[in-house]
């Protein structure tokens, strides 16, 4: 490390200003502050069960229906929550620098926020809530239906006394692609499964063409997200980290900005 970590956000800008490709690699932090539960760490639980349980092709395989139901009321929780101005700030920053940088935002979270707040050149490299993947044929479509499907409706609660699920399989969200009938699932990538080779590379790209690169809630312990922004610093690029506390990687970057993403980020952003 050449420079040492720094809060100075003069000279920030300063990098910022001269950057011709920008990436911001963000994660759960962002979407915590627009009501978004995290559920990792001690509070990762829904009703009696660690989220990481449910989120598993195993699981999957095992209770489809209580699968769902985790999903269902995540799908709600962040169809009523709202982009917040983290989100906002880095959507305004694309907008406004479109002629002049190229801005790739990669997360790891998959509520849709960033693009609802307005963001395009978006990599979702977990997948997102608000698509399905047929079991059978594999298709993956977009789907905003609230509920999914009646048999979840009034589905989800995280009431820690409901053990289980009594949904019947055929009553869960099935393909409607021709006669497939095949059972949907979240496309989303679970625990035991890989990135999509695609969105990986396309991730690994922008990483190593970046001048400078924002970490932006996220605790960097997820792999293989969590070692892109360590190479880049390695590589050469600024990095800089804003998070509400340290993460084991904040010594590894050249700046460091402390507190919610939704004040640092305009400030930063010059939103």
């Amino acid at each position: 490390m050449t420079l040492r970590q720094s809060s100075d956000m003069t000279k920030f800008k300063e990098c910022l200003n001269k950057a011709k490709e920008v990436v911001v690699l963000s994660g759960a932090g962002i979407s915590a502050e627009s009501g978004i539960p995290t559920f990792r760490g001690a509070g990762g639980y829904w009703r009696k069960y660690q989220a990481a349980s449910l989120a598993s092709p195993e699981a999957f395989r095992n209770n489809p229906s209580l699968v769902w139901e985790f999903y269902h009321y995540r799908r709600e929780v962040a169809a009523k929550a709202e982009p917040n101005a983290g989100h906002k700030a880095v959507a305004d920053f694309e907008a406004k620098n479109s002629s002049s940088k190229k801005v790739t935002l990669i997360t790891q979270n998959v509520d849709g926020l960033h693009a609802r707040a307005g963001t395009k050149n978006l990599i979702e490299l977990h997948g997102n809530l608000f698509k399905t993947r047929c079991t059978k044929c594999k298709e993956v479509l977009v789907n905003t239906d609230t509920p999914i499907c009646e048999a979840l409706a009034n589905r989800g609660a995280p009431d820690s006394t409901v053990v289980g699920s009594d949904i019947p399989i055929k009553s869960l969200p099935h393909c409607k692609k021709g006669s497939c009938g095949g059972l949907l699932r979240p496309h989303i990538v679970w625990f035991g499964e890989s990135l999509d080779p695609n969105v990986l590379n396309a991730a690994e790209v922008a990483m190593s063409t970046c001048d400078i690169c924002l970490v932006v809630g996220t605790s960097s312990v997820v792999y293989p997200a969590a070692m892109f922004a360590p190479q880049a610093a390695q590589r050469g690029a600024i990095v800089a980290e804003f998070n509400l506390e340290p993460t084991p990687t904040t010594s590894e970057f050249h700046y460091y900005f402390e507190g919610p993403c939704g004040k640092t980020l305009p400030i930063a952003l010059n939103i």
